[in-house]
């Protein structure tokens, strides 16, 4: 039986380019905030480790991020095969790019107080990029379909 090898090349435009290019900056970032989350846990730091809701925030801030930044890093050569065509493709991508920065920012900020019970108002960044993320991977998976 001989293997087939599948190749699929994916000529990016100077705009994915740069949409890689910001989302490659931002796992240095990714990789600061869970350090910080070490740093944390091991320190005992004051208004985390007693503060659960602030605790739960910051991890799925931290969570999210991480995985939100490689989803996006896996879709983003997706655009230009789904022929959107401009400036539908450009709105794709920056679709893409959100999420990974603002539902971190808003579960984040939302609890940025070490006495805060709750989440504040800057929760609603967490629903926006939730929505841009919905907006963005429907268009997507439709224009690789038609």
């Amino acid at each position: 039986m001989a293997s087939e090898t599948i190749q699929l090349e994916v000529v990016m435009s100077t705009t994915a380019q740069s949409t890689v290019g910001i989302l490659l900056i931002t796992v240095p970032l990714v990789v600061w905030g869970g350090y910080s989350l070490l740093y944390f846990l091991t320190r005992a730091t004051p208004g985390y480790l007693d503060n659960p809701m602030r605790r739960s925030m910051f991890t799925a801030g931290h969570a999210h991020a991480g995985v939100l930044v490689l989803f996006a890093l896996v879709t983003v050569p997706y655009v230009a095969l789904a022929g959107l065509g401009e400036p539908w493709s450009t709105v794709v991508r920056l679709m893409l790019v959100a999420p990974p920065i603002l539902m971190p920012l808003g579960f984040f900020l939302s609890v940025a107080s070490p006495r805060a019970k709750r989440p504040n108002a800057l929760l609603w960044l967490v629903y926006l990029g939730a929505a841009s993320l919905f907006a963005a991977t429907l268009t997507l998976g439709i224009g690789l379909l038609v």
